[in-house]
C-alpha cells in the first residue's frame, strides 16, 4: 500500500473510532439531561431517543480531517462551513429553531465556500445547450444546489439508519472517483470522503433499527453540506481532469449518484404544493413512509432504498456515454414511473383501509 493509501486508511479509522466511542457518552448525557426526541404523528420511532448522533459524526470527521488531510483547494473553507452548520443543527436539536434561522446558517456556510474558496458550478457542460455560465448565474445556481442538496439529505433522515446509509453510498462513490482521477486539484476530497465514511460507520453501529440514537439536524445538515460540495467538485472534475471517465456527462452522473434524496425531496415538495400546502410543511409522505405502508419493516425499507440508489448509480456510470440530455431524461422518466407507482399504491391502500 502506498503512502496515500495508508493516510486514507488512518483517516477513516480515526474518524470511525472517535465516532464509535463518542456515541455511548452522548447517549448517556442526553438521557441524563433529558435531551430526547419525543415520538409524534410524523415520526416512526416509539420511544424517547437522543437526536445528537451528529455530534459524534462531526467529531470523528473533523478530528480526522484536521490531523491527516491537506486543507487546501477549498477543504479549509468546507470545514468552516461545517462548523457553522454544526452549531445551527445543534441548537435545533436542543431547542428547535425556525426555518428562517436554518436558512441563514446555510447562507453563511455556502458563502464561505463559494466566495472564499471559489467552489462553484462554472458550466452546465452542454445541458440545454448551455456551457460556461456567467459568474452571477454560476453563484446563484451553486447556492441553489448546495442548499437543495443539504436539505435533501436533511429531509430523508426519517428512519433508523436511512440517512447514514444513503450518505455512505453517495460519499463512497464520489471518494472512489476522486481517488482514481482527482489528481492534485481534487485529491484532497478523497480525505473528506473517507473521513465522512469513517464517522458514519461508527455512528451507524448505534443507529440501525432499533436505534439508540438519531443523527439529528446536527449530523444531517453537516453531512448534506459535505455531500453538496463533493457533488460540485465531482462535476467540476469533469471539466478540468481530461482522464476522468465521464467527460461532459459528469452533471447527469452526479444527479444519478444523488438519486434517492433528490427524488424524495422533489416528490414531497410537488405533492405538498399540489395539495395547496407549503412545500416545507411536515407530513408522512416521504418515499420511506410509502414503502413502510406497503408492509416493509424499517430495516427492509433502508436496504431497499440503498439498493435502489446503488442500482441507479451503476446505471448512470455504465451509460454515461449517452450524454447529459438522454441520461437526465431517463432519470426523470424513471422518477415519474416510481412516483405514479407510489401514488397508485397509496390510493389503493387508503381505499382498503376505509372499506375495512
Amino acid at each position: 500500500m502506498n503512502a496515500l493509501g495508508i493516510q486514507l486508511g488512518l483517516s477513516s479509522l480515526w474518524a470511525f473510532l472517535v465516532a464509535l466511542f463518542a456515541v455511548p457518552s452522548i447517549i448517556y448525557i442526553a438521557h441524563l439531561k433529558n435531551m430526547l426526541d419525543t415520538p409524534n404523528v410524523r415520526t416512526v420511532h416509539e420511544s424517547l431517543t437522543p437526536r445528537l448522533g451528529g455530534v459524534a459524526v462531526f467529531a470523528g470527521f473533523m478530528s480526522a480531517l484536521t490531523i491527516f488531510a491537506p486543507l487546501n483547494n477549498g477543504v479549509q473553507q468546507l470545514l468552516a462551513g461545517c462548523i457553522v452548520l454544526f452549531f445551527v443543527g445543534l441548537k435545533d436539536d436542543l431547542v428547535s429553531i425556525s426555518v428562517a434561522k436554518k436558512f441563514v446558517g446555510q447562507l453563511l456556510a455556502t458563502g464561505v465556500v463559494m466566495i472564499m474558496a471559489d467552489v462553484r458550478i462554472t458550466s452546465f457542460q452542454g445541458i440545454l445547450g448551455i456551457n460556461e455560465l456567467p459568474i452571477g448565474i454560476s453563484y446563484a445556481f451553486t447556492f441553489f444546489a448546495i442548499v437543495g442538496i443539504t436539505n435533501a439529505i436533511n429531509l430523508i433522515d426519517g428512519l433508523d439508519g436511512l440517512a447514514g446509509s444513503i450518505v455512505l453510498i453517495i460519499v463512497s462513490t464520489f471518494g472512489y472517483y476522486f481517488y482514481r482521477y482527482g489528481g492534485p486539484g481534487f485529491q484532497n476530497y478523497v480525505f473528506v470522503s473517507v473521513c465522512v465514511v469513517g464517522g458514519i460507520l461508527g455512528f451507524l453501529r448505534y443507529n440501525f433499527h432499533k436505534a439508540t440514537i438519531f443523527m439529528g439536524d446536527t449530523g444531517s445538515l453537516v453531512c448534506g453540506f459535505i455531500v453538496s460540495i463533493l457533488t460540485i467538485q465531482f462535476i467540476e472534475m469533469g471539466l478540468k481532469v481530461p482522464s476522468q471517465p465521464f467527460a461532459s456527462s459528469a452533471p447527469s452522473v452526479a444527479v444519478g449518484i444523488l438519486f434517492v434524496p433528490l427524488f424524495d425531496t422533489l416528490r414531497v415538495f410537488i405533492v405538498r404544493m399540489m395539495a395547496g400546502r407549503s412545500p416545507f410543511s411536515p407530513d408522512k409522505n416521504h418515499v420511506h413512509h410509502r414503502i413502510l405502508a406497503m408492509g416493509f419493516q424499517q430495516i427492509g425499507t433502508v436496504m431497499l432504498l440503498g439498493l435502489l440508489n446503488i442500482v441507479v448509480i451503476l446505471f448512470v456510470i455504465n451509460f454515461a456515454y449517452l450524454g447529459n440530455t438522454i441520461l437526465i431524461a431517463m432519470l426523470v422518466a424513471f422518477s415519474l414511473l416510481l412516483s405514479v407507482f407510489l401514488g397508485v399504491y397509496h390510493s389503493r391502500a387508503e381505499r382498503q383501509r376505509v372499506a375495512s
